[in-house]
């Protein structure tokens, strides 16, 4: 039985090694001539493409009266920020309407009835992309904060060449007060943002987020926008970039003035079923990519549960028999060397992770990495025994 848990625990650390030294590592060691401050003068934006920001919006007053002027104050040369305000009863029409005269860049579009073959955002989305002024698409939730007024010109930045046709933002999620549920909706999006965005850099790009994604409006018509998915609630960023993301049309921003903030869930409850219609729609992801986030996780769950069992075996070994004695068994150098790659993911999991977290705007606190990285263990742990349990009712999700 010990060799059997040897053996696992190895294979599951080898795994997880190549993920953080072969995948993760890039987002840690990526430059490229944008990822400097994004350019504030006239004459550096002056090249640069107009751009239409699309909000969609479903009673959401009080977060468009924050977002708007923000918005509108990006500094950039040509752009208009499109509303879509979807058949809300809370007063945003009227607000639109007033803040349409005096916000220069703003306008809006009403939708006043749900349609029976797309899902609400989905048709309001695709009506705005459809209606918009300009070519490149920016997008955003009604809920975010852009972190400067440099968020457009830096995403735009991005689009450094021909191919480039899609631009995966980050969008964290701000530290209110110090609960532990804050604590792991931050670094849950931390180490999800770790996996997009690395896989992106390695020419596997799966998945982006609609608080901060920017794509051509003609990538999106051309591939029939959401055709393949209309009907599935959500998935209008992750299901839409799964399909049409390559290995070269896709470039990342990392560069914090091009982050967007949103508040996150205040209770468990409203947390937990935000992720479960995040993880209905994983199930359409492609073949590969459910391949590869699959053993990502399994591994990174075996790797918890077998590590530091045989790092107590080999503990126990050592004291009863001395260290020397050990090496010269086949069975206890297994048992040392797995335990020493346990020892050695833990590290360079907290160095590499800590790093990209540094990077990305110091979105958790490096000594809580270890920390995190255990939580991560039984978050997906439960998030796949949620996920393939069969379920007896389908509780109706709305769109945000």
């Amino acid at each position: 039985m010990t060799s059997i848990v040897v053996v696992v625990c190895l294979l599951a650390v080898g795994l997880q090694l190549i993920y953080i030294l072969g995948i993760f590592s890039r987002l840690v060691f990526h430059s490229s001539r944008n990822s400097s401050e994004p350019p504030d003068s006239a004459v550096a934006l002056h090249s640069y493409p107009p751009v239409s920001i699309i909000v969609c919006a479903w009673n959401e007053l009080d977060n468009l009266q924050t977002l708007l002027p923000l918005l509108d104050s990006q500094v950039y040369p040509t752009f208009e920020v499109l509303v879509m305000d979807d058949r809300s009863t809370d007063g945003s029409r009227q607000f639109l309407e007033q803040a349409a005269q005096e916000l220069p860049h703003l306008r809006f579009m009403r939708v006043d009835r749900e349609h029976e073959h797309v899902t609400p955002k989905k048709y309001a989305l695709t009506t705005g992309i459809r209606n918009a002024a300009h070519d490149i698409i920016l997008l955003t939730d009604a809920d975010c904060q852009p972190a400067s007024e440099y968020w457009l010109a830096g995403m735009v930045a991005q689009l450094d060449g021909s191919e480039k046709e899609i631009v995966l933002g980050f969008g964290p999620y701000t530290r209110e007060k110090d609960g532990w549920i804050n604590r792991l909706i931050r670094y849950e999006t931390l180490f999800t943002a770790v996996q997009y965005l690395s896989m992106a850099l390695a020419g596997l790009p799966y998945m982006g987020v609609g608080r901060n994604l920017m794509y051509r409006r003609q990538l999106f018509l051309e591939n029939k926008g959401f055709y393949s998915h209309i009907r599935v609630l959500g998935g209008d960023d992750d299901l839409f970039i799964n399909e049409v993301a390559t290995s070269r049309n896709v470039a990342v921003s990392l560069h914090p003035t091009t982050f967007t903030y949103s508040r996150p869930k205040a209770t468990f409850a409203e947390w937990w079923h935000q992720k479960q219609r995040h993880l209905s729609v994983g199930k359409y992801y492609r073949t590969g990519h459910k391949i590869r986030l699959g053993l990502l996780s399994l591994s990174h769950i075996v790797s918890w549960l077998t590590g530091p069992v045989v790092g107590l075996i080999a503990l126990i070994r050592i004291l009863d028999t001395g260290l020397p004695a050990l090496v010269h068994q086949s069975d206890g150098r297994l048992l040392l060397i797995a335990s020493g790659l346990f020892l050695l993911r833990l590290v360079l999991f907290w160095i590499i992770v800590g790093r990209i977290s540094y990077r990305l705007g110091h979105t958790v606190k490096w000594m809580t990495i270890p920390v995190m990285d255990l939580t991560l263990a039984v978050y997906y742990a439960i998030m796949g025994f949620v996920t393939l349990r069969p379920r007896k009712k389908k509780r109706k999700m709305t769109w945000k």
